[in-house]
């Protein structure tokens, strides 16, 4: 114990930094292509010529598909390398990018969300959140996965600023149909190209954890699995995730909303939402140091709280609000959806899970704490059809912020289940 101790004072600590910070790259990096419509949904509609159902259509397929590989992600991860989990994740996400630059069909569109899904999470998701789990010690739970989910924001906030650049420079003033057709290309062309670029980063410089995994003795990991099922916490918080997931979902939608809703411009939206990727860090390593300091679930309870309140207050913006305030009140919301995102995982520890099946339990976790990625778009439709173009955004925010004060309920039995 005091031989890690010392060790971990020299290189033993900064080979774990080092560490987190390539984990945080590729995380940073395998989901802002994927997720392309949270600063140019209108542009996407526009440019591959659907519409907003067939594009919530589009991402409820692809959250099929995450949603069934989160558990057995958490079984890969236990048995095989995450260098080559995540190195093959990267590159897989990538090439699929080349092709959606093309501009390809609806039915084809389909196809690279659902190869999309698969590599970012059957191959990626518990791999890669186990790496960051292993890497912190007792009492650093909260900042570690706070400097991982605010991390990937610096990660996903510096390409946004790329992207917007390459974006705003071939869009010009004149905003027609050709322009916009190639300014789209160009972005989805720079993300694509870099994460082929941090897939060999990743093969070269990332290491294995050879202890942690199981072993063949444990055949298909039935004994594990046991184990996981019987921790009632582990459940709970899967609870908490979907309800913090369900809230944070709506970040998605608001560059939609602030172009349709409140008129302003692809290029104006595209410029507040890298503001917003900023917001990222912000939210989730404050976030993250604070639960260290305040109690984890303390900080989620006040991030879940104040996140559903913002929602709503969002949603009831007179139509006379000033846009430069209602971009401000925006950004301190999304600023709230991003500290929960860096909270919610902290508590993993607290569920008091074996190493050796750590996979597994992230995989269940995840299994139901990321339903909403197919139960959020199709509320959001159902939201559209119940109150039309003009309040579509504005109810279905309201909805997610209920979800979000079921959340606090959640957290609060997990605090009293855990005695934090």
């Amino acid at each position: 114990m005091n031989s890690n101790a010392v060790k971990d004072n020299g290189k033993g600590r900064l080979s774990r930094y080092f560490q987190l910070f390539l984990v945080v790259v590729a995380a940073g990096s395998i989901f802002p292509l994927i997720y392309l419509r949270h600063g140019y949904e209108v542009t996407i509609l526009e440019v591959f010529n659907i519409e907003l159902s067939q594009l919530n259509t589009i991402f409820s397929v692809m959250g099929i598909v995450t949603v069934i590989g989160y558990f057995p992600s958490g079984y890969l991860s236990d048995r095989f390398s995450a260098k080559w989990l995540l190195s093959i994740s990267l590159f897989m996400t990538g090439l699929m990018g080349l092709w959606f630059a093309q501009i390809p069909s609806y039915a084809n569109i389909i196809i690279i969300y659902i190869v999309w899904g698969f590599f970012s999470i059957f191959t990626f998701w518990s791999a890669h959140l186990k790496l960051v789990k292993l890497l912190s010690h007792s009492g650093e739970e909260g900042r570690f996965f706070g400097m991982w989910d605010g991390g990937r924001g610096v990660v996903e906030a510096s390409l946004a600023m790329f992207a917007l650049f390459i974006f705003s420079n071939i869009m010009g003033e004149s905003g027609n149909a050709d322009n916009s057709r190639q300014a789209l290309v160009g972005v989805i062309y720079m993300y694509s190209i870099f994460l082929l670029f941090v897939a060999v980063l990743v093969a070269i410089f990332v290491k294995d954890d050879k202890k942690a995994k199981m072993t063949k003795g444990d055949g298909f990991g039935l004994s594990g699995l046991k184990e996981i099922s019987a921790n009632k916490l582990i459940f709970l918080m899967g609870g908490i995730i979907f309800m913090g997931y369900s809230v944070f979902w709506t970040f998605r939608t608001m560059s939609g909303f602030m172009q349709n809703s409140l008129g302003a411009t692809a290029v104006t939206v595209a410029g507040i939402m890298v503001v917003a990727q900023w917001m990222r860090p912000v939210g989730g390593i404050l976030g993250g140091f604070l639960a260290d300091k305040l109690g984890k679930s303390n900080v989620i309870i006040g991030a879940l709280t104040t996140g559903s309140i913002l929602l709503i207050v969002v949603a009831f913006l007179p139509a006379n609000t000033p846009i430069n305030l209602a971009f401000v009140i925006i950004l301190v919301c999304i600023t709230f959806l991003w500290a929960i995102r860096g909270t919610y995982w902290s508590i993993l520890g607290d569920c008091k899970v074996n190493n050796k099946v750590m996979g597994l339990a992230i995989g269940l976790v995840s299994l139901i704490g990321y339903l909403p990625d197919i139960f959020s778009p199709m509320i959001n439709t159902l939201s559209f059809r119940l109150f039309g173009s003009q309040w579509g955004h504005n109810g279905y925010f309201i909805i997610s912020a209920v979800f979000g004060f079921l959340g606090v309920g959640l957290v609060i039995l997990f605090k009293k289940l855990t005695k934090e």
